[in-house]
């Protein structure tokens, strides 16, 4: 049953997301464009992934693929309608063992029939993502001077369309509420004795070692110019310290480092390095980094506990480590210990981003945190090594036809570009690469 009805539900989304590109200023081309399955590259989703949703995820072979094909679509479709609802849009996730649920989220309910129209499941809420996420930021602020030990994880909810604080003590959440000036109405507490800490002394999917001591994990090959290297996390090491492999061979220097605050960092590796596009050796190929959405399986490979998998729970959350607080991360059910810390998150085929920390472990259970990797790829002006990517130091297509759409650059959704003469808005957050043209994505963009 799941498989026919799943096969049901893709088809469904890809044909409304077809109905939404021509009802909201789409174009036809002449070559068919690309669904979202076949951009995002589902199908390539490698062995050793699609057995970790098997085991975490209750899953079959045929299952798997058919959740990581309909999360793409969802994720295309919840992209044009952020766009097309505006600022009523209040946010969207998908459920069920297959993801075959979409829902949308929004604050006027003359948008039900839009929302349904599109194939997805709507539902009328009090706040919009607009108001969660400018409170969230006020919390954000508030916390660099304020003592959050015991409130030390909060988020935006876009399910239950609230701000949630995880705290030890609700008092505490009361004094940051009120330090940040924010509405208590819009804030839901969570009780919980978690202490998340940075997974330090790590291997992750390739180990490393810092100034030959402390031992992290590679999170994603990736390219500067002509320089090569990799993301990872920020805690593992700051700038100036130097890196050796696995092999104890001498690998690079980090460049740049932030943590706390955020918690990522970048490696720049001699020559004796070679970036590629996998992660754990040839096992797992990466395509891209266009970001999941809430409810998403997401997988990740450490050397500690290999890979495990689980779903995307909030998108751009905080969190509060002994060091102090990050934000901007992304929380998950995702299992991890130490010797995981630096190691890559993906979604399919899909870079995510890189481990930072979280507590429990993968015999119990537990909560992990990533640091997206768009954000690190546009801080410091890094090119992920994709399958099928250019050559270090290829720029790629600068946009011909004509126009700003440029590949290498990082797109936030919203960011409208050029193209043939047309404009676009993008849908989902992603890194632009030569055949990813506007025109050929319609998971990506969206003609205004």
């Amino acid at each position: 049953m799941l498989h026919r009805r799943t096969r049901a539900v893709c088809a469904a989304l890809t044909t409304s997301a077809a109905l939404i590109v021509a009802g909201l200023g789409g174009s036809a081309s002449a070559a068919p464009a690309l669904s979202a399955a076949e951009t995002l590259r589902t199908a390539d989703a490698p062995p050793a992934l699609l057995a970790a949703m098997q085991r975490d995820l209750g899953l079959d072979r045929a299952q798997a693929r058919e959740r990581l094909a309909n999360e793409a679509e969802a994720g295309a479709t919840a992209g044009r309608l952020r766009l097309a609802l505006g600022r009523d849009f209040a946010g969207a996730w998908v459920r069920g063992a297959a993801s075959d649920r979409l829902t949308v989220a929004t604050t006027d309910p003359a948008d039900v029939d839009r929302i349904e129209a599109a194939g997805a499941r709507a539902t009328v809420v009090p706040h919009t993502s607009a108001v969660l996420d400018a409170a969230k930021a006020r919390i954000d602020r508030a916390a660099k001077h304020h003592d959050t030990a015991a409130t030390p994880v909060w988020y935006v909810d876009v399910p239950s369309n609230s701000l949630v604080v995880e705290a030890s003590r609700r008092s505490a959440v009361r004094a940051l509420v009120k330090a940040a000036k924010v509405d208590a109405a819009l804030v839901r507490v969570v009780d919980s004795a978690e202490r998340p800490r940075p997974l330090y002394d790590l291997r992750g999917g390739d180990a490393y070692y810092i100034d030959n001591s402390s031992r992290c994990s590679i999170g994603f090959p990736v390219t500067r110019g002509t320089q090569q290297g990799f993301a990872t996390a920020g805690h593992c090491g700051r700038a100036g310290s130097s890196t050796t492999g696995s092999n104890r061979v001498a690998q690079g220097t980090f460049q740049a480092s932030v943590f706390p605050g955020n918690d990522m960092a970048w490696v720049a590796t001699n020559s004796s390095w070679t970036a590629t596009p996998y992660v754990n050796g040839s096992s797992v190929q990466v395509a891209g980094s266009t970001q999941a959405p809430v409810g998403s399986s997401v997988c990740r490979s450490g050397s500690t506990t290999g890979w495990h998998c689980g779903t995307v729970q909030q998108l751009n959350s905080s969190v509060t480590y002994p060091e102090g607080t990050i934000s901007g991360v992304t929380r998950t059910s995702v299992c991890a210990e130490p010797g995981d810390s630096g190691g890559s998150f993906i979604s399919g085929s899909q870079a995510q981003g890189v481990t930072s920390g979280g507590s429990g472990n993968c015999t119990s259970g537990g909560t992990t945190f990533f640091q997206p990797l768009n954000p690190i790829l546009q801080n410091y002006g890094l090119t992920l090594r994709t399958t099928g990517g250019s050559d270090p130091g290829d720029p790629g297509d600068p946009g011909d036809p004509g126009g700003t759409w440029a590949a290498g650059t990082v797109y936030q959704a919203g960011a409208t570009v050029t193209y043939g003469g047309a404009t676009y808005r993008c849908l989902q957050a992603h890194q632009a690469q030569s055949g990813w043209e506007p025109p050929n994505v319609p998971a990506l963009w969206q003609r205004v």
